[in-house]
């Protein structure tokens, strides 16, 4: 399957540069590496040069973008990407990016969490990595529940493998050779690697569920994914997602939370995760590592369903910022056993950041 995807054969001297400036806070290690997701396919992040790599869909193709934000804090983002773009093309780039990285919550957003819950002020937290679109993050919170995180590692780097189209670039041994000067290597090399995008809605929609569970090891998950490819590639008109309607700040959380638990696959932990994908914080998804977290660090006792209300009672004071106090809590946790989240290398610590693994 993968052999007959689409590629996009690219030429070291076609790259392409972007400036991007974001919030005055905003700090692309801290605020990239604050949730799971940056450590799923397609995304790279390079420990080393703190940079966040990945393939982005686009109208003509598959693209590889790096970005980095060499001057730190506030300062702008630089892009250099695997091709040109038309104006088009990069209207719809930059999008994604600001969709990705949360550049659409400025400072004063960030300073009113800041108000409710002072403990993160001074380490700058608010901001949570989520994917370019919203098809991408429903996908990877349907693979994530029910399964260990190394499972959800495995099922979407093979969605990408299998169902995504890719870009094939230079590979000096340690990393990919993109062309336009700076510090990268312009040395020419025999070496290619190939850099998966996240399939389209499309793609999958077309894909039989039976080949979704034998080549990406989805499990019981196979037919829900394609039935929700299918809605997310049908207009709303003819009764797929209205994505801009739940993207749209001023739908009703009510509303809007009824609607994703009417989607294939979506019950209520994942409809509260969806929820914080799109900037809805007052609902906690609450599983097993809440559990965990109640009753290691908030001392709570009981069973499941019992730690499970008293969490959710815990955080209620925070009110429409309650899941980011429950989601930086936990991730310091992580932190503490393994260092900066900006230092796990996805397939090594970023391979066992859940409690569960981390204890072994």
């Amino acid at each position: 399957m993968a052999a007959t995807t689409p590629t996009a054969e690219l030429s070291l001297c076609m790259s392409s540069r972007i400036s991007v400036l974001p919030p005055s806070d905003y700090l692309l290690s801290r605020d990239v590496c604050s949730y799971g997701y940056f450590l799923l396919a397609p995304n790279r992040w390079d420990v080393h040069r703190e940079c966040l790599g990945r393939a982005f869909l686009l109208s003509d193709g598959p693209v590889y973008a790096e970005i980095e934000q060499p001057n730190g804090q506030g300062g702008a983002l630089r892009i250099v990407l695997s091709r040109a773009l038309s104006s088009n093309e990069r209207r719809d780039f930059v999008t994604q990016v600001t969709r990705m990285l949360r550049l659409d919550e400025d400072s004063a957003h960030i300073a009113a969490f800041h108000a409710v819950d002072p403990r993160w002020q001074k380490l700058g937290r608010g901001r949570l990595y989520r994917s370019p679109t919203l098809f991408e993050d429903v996908l990877k919170t349907v693979t994530s529940c029910n399964v260990q995180w190394p499972g959800t590692i495995s099922m979407n780097r093979r969605l990408c493998e299998v169902l995504g189209e890719h870009v094939e670039l230079g590979w000096d041994g340690s990393r990919v050779v993109l062309g336009g000067g700076g510090r990268r290597s312009r040395r020419p090399t025999d070496a290619r690697v190939r850099l998966y995008a996240f399939p389209s809605p499309e793609k999958i929609a077309r894909t039989r569920p039976a080949t979704l569970r034998a080549r990406c090891r989805t499990g019981y998950r196979d037919q829900r994914i394609v039935e929700l490819a299918r809605l997310f590639a049908t207009s709303p008109s003819r009764g797929g997602v209205d994505q801009a309607w739940m993207e749209d700040p001023n739908t009703p959380d009510e509303d809007l939370h009824e609607a994703l638990l009417e989607l294939p696959g979506v019950g209520p932990y994942a409809a509260a995760n969806i929820m914080q994908l799109l900037g809805r914080y007052a609902r906690l998804p609450l599983d097993t590592e809440s559990v965990r977290h109640g009753r290691s660090l908030l001392g709570y006792k009981g069973t499941s369903a019992q730690v499970m209300k008293k969490v959710k009672a815990h955080y209620a004071p925070f009110g429409e910022h309650a899941f980011r106090s429950y989601w930086f809590e936990m991730w310091e946790f992580y932190e503490s056993k393994h260092g900066p989240a900006h230092t796990w290398d996805r397939d090594t610590t970023g391979a066992m950041f859940t409690a569960a693994l981390l204890s072994k």
